[in-house]
């Protein structure tokens, strides 16, 4: 990659990193679930006007907006809302890439490795040590919602390579149609139409530019440049920086936010850092074709032939999968290298 390149790469995992402080700081000022439809409300229009029609079926559109956008999302804003902090929040959603792997065995019949399964240990392991640290200096409830949150992410990254959308940009941006009223829905039943009213009515600058961060320069410009680069560079190029995304969220919430990183919290970041590393860069093991029933079974079983355990960054899809998807664009598969296995070098998915 040329150096200007590597940049781009690490400013978006920066990017990514540091939108976990942001939503800490948005908190403040919108409820949880009310926050979440904001940000896919702007990050939708008016960009929907701008990238076309859909060039998936709206199947997995609504599928995905629906395990992506309303629960992983919602999930994630509420978790830190009852009390998990930033930095750890960006370190314990990194483990979606064990719930891929072994959503990819059940639904896909992608068998992982050996090495794969070593790096689902030690990242399983890196995360028992931050329940522990968490159990015994903060709130355990958030915590949880965080894990769940990512095991919807694994779920929406299974859903991202059956769907193989060739436009990385045009797909997120559909995909940010989905959530708004299912989560508008939510927090009026679950927040109360006067929490809603009072935060919308105190809206100031602070509150006005969270939302345009974590809407425009997350999710438009975070998601536009990364499919950019997996235009121009093979996924495990790319994937690998992504692994920088709870460097920088730690980092930027012990800078900002004032947050305390303990020597179980380090512990359990190069555990969890390692495992998800080994877990998604791994070759995979060849899983057993079954013959297709029909064409659009064909179709679904050529999507999966790539294992979906990528190296997802904290606000992205499965995006390095859409480089090696039978269904992209000539200029994305050719740039992509040849695999070695039928599951071939794993490649990333999200992203709040």
């Amino acid at each position: 990659m040329r150096p200007a390149h590597i940049a781009l790469a690490a400013l978006v995992a920066a990017v990514w990193g540091v939108n976990f402080v942001v939503i800490e700081i948005g908190l403040d000022h919108f409820p949880p679930l009310l926050f979440s439809a904001l940000r896919f409300l702007v990050a939708a229009l008016p960009a929907v006007f701008l990238v076309g029609r859909p060039k998936v079926a709206w199947k997995w559109i609504v599928a995905v907006g629906l395990a992506l956008g309303v629960a992983k999302f919602g999930l994630l804003f509420t978790g830190m809302d009852l009390g998990a902090p930033a930095g750890l929040s960006s370190l314990v959603l990194q483990v979606q890439a064990v719930f891929t792997a072994l959503f990819a065995f059940a639904a896909l019949g992608e068998r992982p490795g050996r090495l794969t399964v070593l790096g689902m240990g030690v990242a399983l392991a890196g995360i028992g040590v931050a329940a522990v640290d968490e159990g015994t200096s903060g709130p355990v409830t958030g915590f949880v919602l965080v894990i769940a949150a990512a095991a919807c992410w694994g779920v929406s990254n299974v859903l991202t390579r059956r769907a193989a959308p060739p436009d990385p940009l045009n797909w997120m941006v559909w995909v940010s149609t989905v959530p708004v009223l299912p989560l508008l829905a939510l927090s009026l039943l679950l927040e109360g139409p006067e929490r809603d009213l009072a935060a919308l009515r105190a809206l100031d600058w602070t509150g006005a530019g969270v939302i345009l961060y974590v809407a425009w320069v997350t999710t438009v410009f975070g998601f536009g440049a990364w499919g950019w680069l997996l235009r121009r560079h093979p996924a495990s190029s790319v994937a690998p920086f992504s692994l920088l995304v709870p460097v920088f969220g730690m980092s930027s919430a012990a800078l900002f936010l004032g947050e305390g990183v303990s020597p179980p919290r380090w512990a359990a970041a190069a555990l969890l850092v390692g495992g998800v590393a080994l877990t998604s860069l791994a070759p995979k093991s060849p899983k057993s074709p079954e013959p297709p029933k029909s064409p659009a079974d064909a179709t679904d079983s050529a999507d999966a032939t790539n294992s979906a355990d990528a190296v997802v960054p904290a606000d992205a899809t499965d995006a390095t999968a859409l480089a090696r998807s039978p269904q992209a664009p000539k200029s994305l598969v050719r740039e992509a290298p040849a695999p070695v296995s039928s599951g071939g070098p794993a490649r990333e998915e999200r992203p709040a």
